[in-house]
C-alpha cells in the first residue's frame, strides 16, 4: 500500500459548504493539475485550499523525498468547524442572530501505483 501524505487547515473562516464547492473540482486529480486549477478559481475558498494542497506537497518532498509529479489527491474533505454566534440589532427591540461558520480542511496525497 502506498504511503499517505497529509495536511490540515483548521478553523478556516469560511463555511464548509462553500469550501466543498472548490474541493469537488480537484478531488482525484493530479497534484500539478489541481494546483493550476485552484489558481484560476474565483471563489474565496480557493486560496486556503491551495495553501493546504501546497503544504501537503511540501511535506511529501521534504519529509519523504517523493517527487511532486508522482502524486495525486487521494482524499480531500472539509468538515464543519465551530460556529461563532453574533447578533445584529433589528427593529422593534429585537435582534437577528448572525452565524459565523468555520471549517477544517484535510488533504491526503498518494503516490501513483506502478
Amino acid at each position: 500500500m502506498a504511503e499517505e501524505i497529509r495536511a490540515h487547515a483548521r478553523y478556516l473562516p469560511i463555511s464548509a459548504q462553500k469550501v466543498r464547492l472548490v474541493i469537488d473540482l480537484i478531488r482525484g486529480k493530479d497534484l500539478q493539475e489541481a494546483l493550476e486549477m485552484l489558481q484560476h478559481v474565483p471563489n474565496r475558498a480557493a486560496r486556503p485550499v491551495y495553501k493546504v494542497v501546497a503544504s501537503a506537497m511540501a511535506n511529501a518532498e521534504e519529509n519523504l523525498g517523493i517527487s511532486r509529479d508522482d502524486l495525486y489527491i487521494h482524499q480531500i474533505y472539509a468538515d464543519v468547524g465551530p460556529t461563532r454566534k453574533w447578533r445584529r440589532f433589528g427593529g422593534r427591540g429585537r435582534f437577528k442572530p448572525l452565524l459565523r461558520r468555520s471549517s477544517h480542511v484535510t488533504v491526503v496525497l498518494r503516490e501513483y501505483e506502478e
